[in-house]
């Protein structure tokens, strides 16, 4: 069978599709009709983030089965018109969940540890030492909005740094095991007594905006918001007003609302924000994983369909 492959993928995940005996045609930057003109003859398109799979895409693939994103998330796909149309649609969940909890610990040391302009002052030739003076990441209260498989790689690692950690989520059949130790609490519960709330779910129609101008007024002076989710799930808007009022002292942004976001943005000027051109799953082996895991759910759907 045919499949697309939209967004650039792990090299060895498209000879996997080869070997199974699939021809795959490789483009990417395609949008909107484009796309849908492309997938003529197409049974799966593989994707990553920057694909959007629109209803209008949807409904003019009239050849397509399947729909695989690799990585979490599936924000970029029309959802609602893949099951009208019989079309399966699967993500990559686990594959990033490292990735993420290493760069949110990372950048959580990179605020308080003043990592960003220490290393471009010394590259500068001054020395200064006294500016940048930090915070330990020891005894500090992590929130965890969202205890899936990334929030508990974060938690794991959080733990090491002997951090206390709470977490909520409402979606949870039951709490996982071997994780006794981690306190259960409301969002509002968290939003009190947090020394850092860091999100990790994914953007749907109920968690978009969850954290708006009430929620932020309700944090601590000194704590800090983090969102390596997605864009949305922060009111972006609530949140440069609530840097401005000093409530919460920092914000750490993997993600944005739109992007990549206007240059001119004032949340990436603030000098309370610590932003990165959302990384999460920029890892090597991140990228192999999701490669493999969307390469196997291709191959399977496909025989199935042919079976």
């Amino acid at each position: 069978m045919k499949v697309f492959v939209s967004d650039k993928l792990d090299p060895k995940a498209i000879e996997r599709l080869r070997s199974a005996g699939h021809e795959v045609v490789e483009k990417t930057g395609l949008q909107g009709q484009e796309l849908a003109q492309a997938l003529d003859g197409c049974q799966a398109l593989l994707i990553r983030s920057t694909t959007r799979v629109t209803g209008e895409v949807l409904r003019n693939a009239t050849s397509l089965k399947v729909v695989v994103r690799a990585g979490s998330g599936l924000d970029n796909v029309d959802q609602a018109t893949a099951r009208q149309r019989g079309i399966a649609v699967f993500n990559t969940p686990a594959a990033n969940a490292v990735a993420v909890a290493e760069l949110t610990i990372g950048l959580m040391l990179t605020l308080d540890r003043h990592l960003a302009p220490a290393v471009t002052d010394l590259k500068q030739g001054r020395w200064e030492k006294s500016k940048y003076m930090g915070r330990e990441l020891w005894g500090k209260k992590l929130g965890l909005v969202g205890f899936g498989r990334i929030g508990r790689e974060l938690a794991s690692r959080a733990r090491a740094f002997e951090m206390q950690v709470s977490a909520t989520d409402p979606l949870l059949p039951a709490w996982p095991a071997g994780f006794e130790w981690v306190r259960r609490a409301t969002l509002d519960e968290m939003l009190l007594q947090a020394d850092f709330l860091s999100l990790h779910l994914p953007l749907t129609a109920d968690t978009r905006d969850l954290i708006g101008a009430r929620e932020l007024a309700a944090m601590r002076p000194e704590a800090v918001i983090i969102n390596c989710a997605r864009g949305g799930v922060v009111n972006e808007e609530a949140l440069l007003a609530a840097l401005d009022s000093g409530r919460p002292r920092a914000a750490i942004l993997d993600v944005f609302t739109t992007e990549p976001p206007p240059a001119e943005s004032p949340l990436l000027k603030h000098p309370k924000v610590v932003a990165t051109p959302h990384l999460g799953a920029s890892t090597a082996e991140a990228q192999q994983r999701a490669g493999d895991e969307a390469a196997t759910i291709v191959i399977e759907a496909l025989a199935a369909l042919s079976s």
